[in-house]
């Protein structure tokens, strides 16, 4: 492969040579303050304070040349606008001919200048990432979020480019206008009055191209400027863009949120009855803990297999997925009458083995164009959320009890009927509206850096495009003739995460996993399990201490889970923009340790409003704690792990799962002291695992930063 500073120096356009960022002084920066610092001649700070100076010279550079340049392209404009105007009350259509080649010699003059943008934005990714590679550092999220909201940005330059926004408008305008003058012989019609009736220039074509290129390069440091939920480790090339389109279809994403929403109902409907249903079938209440965690327990293995199986196919591992929870839930419901609890819990595993939420995340990240996929993830959480708060509802609503033939419907039993029902209707749909997405094309090539570069087009002749770049398959040198051959090896070792194949075991993926990553799984694990323990033994703790009734436990588990937008919309809004996110990560922790300290029953007589209260408290934290960990999470999470069967979203839910089996086992041990004792029995251990997760975040970022 050719690493990206060979692929800068061939690309550069050679009058413009001195004004790139020059990565190969950097790179040679970054590797002298690694020994520098092993030898004791430089500090932390100094080496903070030097390498912040040269990227704002360098930057700096970069952007008065940008000003520069977007003065020539305007003043060129302006002439040729006063030329238009005469043209406007003399038409020739000749002249009109020369004027349109005149503006799209000045289009194909913005695309270099595009080039030259984007290849400077890249450069600045990739040495941000070395240097934080190399020293264990956040450097680049300070870095950019210090400059991105200064007042005198010049970073802003490099990410927002309005100017030449301005510049695009307006070759597109006059190009548009000057046809317009040619087809309709004057007659004018403004791309502004109605954006739909534009002429589709083929330079236009190329810039609008390279601006959404441009904007992608460039997003990574948007995202850090605005505190984003994630970030894409690499960019994808045009084709790339180009397939993810072709494999883009609305109905099939609409399916697949919809899987996301009912199997979240599925997860939370049955939780007010469970401990009833479980005291009919002869088993004690606490054993709702079981009947609620044999769903997760299916659900470690099921992760797995479905992961592997979105590999090859979406709509078969989907269509599997329907066909085990609709039988799952009849089981479920049909153990009311056979009186036995274990086809109850055979019914419970069974929904757990048709969690497909694997394929869900993974059809988003796949099939989803990049400027949609934001969209679509927020789609994702939203149809999470609304589960979790539909289900508890629904079940408010099952006060009744009849039967037909032998099958009794009741508030136990209908939860059962009802998914049943949903996953038939939602297996038919799927059948005839989901569309198979078509497979991607295996590369018998090295995957390139993505630079985008290679595919801006400087000419257009008759609509075709050509090439700015020299083709990256061609062969690399051995070593360049100024000796930084090693320079290049270290960008090849640095993106040789992304040429490597996917882990192909769970062991191998933990091996990835640095000190940071496992603190951030152990967060999860943690949040998860006081949540898990706080909604699962609600109705037994509630008909203990306050005499609740189904519909009042189900009203109080809806208005929690109706809490998670409105807080997810706070925390992105507001919190994430004043404050870092490993303060609101640790300040998250500890409000999550405050909730649960405040749950335990101790001495005072237990209170309506020292429960609800302390569960909100639990609640609101733990779902702040999971966006933001989850944040962290896909930025400190190895690129090696980003695709494949054993992949960080995996990890990540294997870990919440894990966390919801041992406290649904918590909650069916400690049945055994009696119902008295159940709160505060599994209260300790979620506040021991909570300060643990709090000291290994102490611990792990005060040595990061």
């Amino acid at each position: 492969m050719v690493a990206f500073g060979k692929k800068l120096r061939q690309s550069q356009i050679q009058e413009w040579q001195g004004y790139y960022i020059n990565y190969k002084l950097m790179k040679k920066k970054v590797k002298r303050y690694t020994q520098q610092i092993q030898v004791g001649t430089q500090d932390r700070h100094n080496v903070l304070k030097d390498f912040s100076r040269l990227l704002d010279s360098q930057i700096e550079k970069i952007v008065l040349f940008l000003l520069e340049q977007q003065g020539l392209l305007a003043s060129r404009l302006s002439n040729l606008g006063e030329q238009y105007d005469v043209l406007i009350q003399h038409p020739d259509e000749a002249k009109v001919t020369e004027l349109q080649e005149a503006y799209r010699a000045v289009g194909r003059d913005l695309l270099r200048l595009l080039f030259f943008v984007e290849m400077n934005a890249i450069g600045l990714r990739k040495i941000l990432k070395k240097f934080d590679k190399r020293f264990g550092y956040k450097f680049a999220d300070y870095y950019v979020k210090t400059r991105a909201n200064h007042p005198y940005s010049q970073l802003q330059q490099v990410f927002k480019h309005v100017g030449i926004g301005a510049v695009v408008g307006a070759i597109s305008r006059n190009l548009a206008d000057l046809q317009d003058l040619q087809d309709n012989h004057g007659s004018y019609v403004s791309i502004y009055d109605q954006p739909a009736y534009s002429h589709p220039d083929p330079v236009v074509h190329s810039i609008r191209a390279a601006v959404e290129r441009l904007s992608n390069s460039t997003s990574f440091l948007h995202f850090l400027g605005t505190h984003a939920f994630t970030m894409q480790d690499e960019l994808p090339t045009p084709s790339e863009e180009q397939d993810d389109d072709q494999r883009y279809h609305f109905m099939s994403l609409l399916l697949n949120l919809a899987n996301t929403f009912l199997y979240m109902v599925n997860t939370y409907i049955i939780v007010p009855t469970a401990d009833n249903y479980s005291l009919t079938l002869g088993a004690a209440a606490t054993v709702c803990g079981v009947v609620i965690g044999s769903m997760a327990v299916a659900q470690v293995f099921s992760s797995v297999y479905f992961s592997a199986w979105s590999n090859r196919s979406y709509m078969k591992p989907l269509v599997f997925s329907s066909i085990v929870l609709l039988v799952g839930n009849t089981l479920y419901a049909l153990a009311y009458d056979l009186d036995s609890i274990a086809v109850l819990l055979i019914g419970r595993l069974f929904c757990g083995l048709g969690s497909a939420r694997a394929v869900n995340r993974r059809y988003i990240s796949d099939c989803v164009p990049l400027k949609l996929r934001m969209q679509a993830s927020a789609g994702f959480v939203s149809a999470s959320a609304l589960g979790m708060a539909v289900g508890p509802a629904l079940a408010c609503l099952f006060q009744t009890d009849f039967k037909i033939y032998k099958f009794t419907f009741n508030q136990e039993t209908l939860p059962g009927w009802i998914m049943a029902l949903a996953w038939l209707v939602y297996l038919l749909w799927l059948s005839i509206s989901f569309r198979e997405p078509p497979d991607r094309t295996k590369e018998s090539v090295v995957p390139q850096e993505s630079t985008s570069g290679q595919f801006v087009n400087v000419s257009v002749d008759n609509g075709f495009t050509q090439p700015l770049l020299i083709n990256s398959e061609t062969k690399q040198e051995d070593e360049d003739e100024d000796g930084d051959g090693d320079e290049d090896c270290d960008d090849a070792e640095e993106d040789s995460d992304k040429i490597q194949k996917p882990v192909n075991s769970i062991v191998s993926a933990y091996r990835l996993l640095t000190p940071s990553v496992k603190v951030q799984l152990l967060i999860y694990f943690m949040l998860k399990y006081a949540m898990e323990i706080l909604l699962a033994e609600s109705s037994v703790i509630t008909g203990y201490y306050f005499i609740w009734s189904t519909s009042s436990v189900a009203i109080f588990l809806a208005c929690l889970g109706l809490t998670v937008l409105p807080v997810n919309i706070i925390v992105g809004s507001y919190i994430s923009n004043i404050f870092e996110e490993r303060q609101v990560l640790l300040a998250s922790e500890i409000m999550v340790c405050i909730g649960i300290v405040l749950s335990f029953h101790i001495l005072i007589p237990y209170t309506v409003p020292q429960y609800v209260g302390s569960a909100l408290i639990t609640f609101v934290s733990a779902e702040v704690l999971e966006g933001v960990n989850l944040s962290l999470l896909s930025r400190v999470m190895s690129s090696r792990l980003s695709r494949g069967t054993y992949n960080g979203g995996l990890l990540s839910t294997e870990a919440g799962t894990l966390a919801r089996v041992i406290a649904d086992g918590t909650i069916t041990l400690s049945g055994y002291l009696g119902e008295s004792k159940l709160l505060n029995t599994t209260l300790v251990p979620a506040l021991f695992i909570c300060i643990s997760s709090i000291v290994a975040t102490c611990f792990t970022y005060n040595s990061l930063y």
